[in-house]
């Protein structure tokens, strides 16, 4: 019983270490285009040529993605 608690345990986390948060690949998606990147207190400011992403998480961590393209 105890060998298989813990092997679920184990299955459990693996599974959930690779999974990334929504801001983190949009952090990386404009990385890779080559996004000048400004962090400010809560707030981070991205913006290629093309495109303008703004992310802002508040005191009880609920977060805010304003992504924008340019034209």
């Amino acid at each position: 019983m105890i060998a298989l608690f813990a092997g679920f345990l184990t299955v459990s986390l693996t599974s959930c270490r690779d999974q990334k948060s929504k801001t983190e690949e949009l952090v990386e998606e404009m990385e890779d285009k080559g996004a000048e990147i400004k962090v400010k207190d809560n707030k981070i400011k991205m913006e290629t040529e093309d495109e303008k992403v703004k992310i802002k998480t508040d005191d009880d961590g609920n977060v805010k993605i304003k992504q924008k393209d340019k034209d």
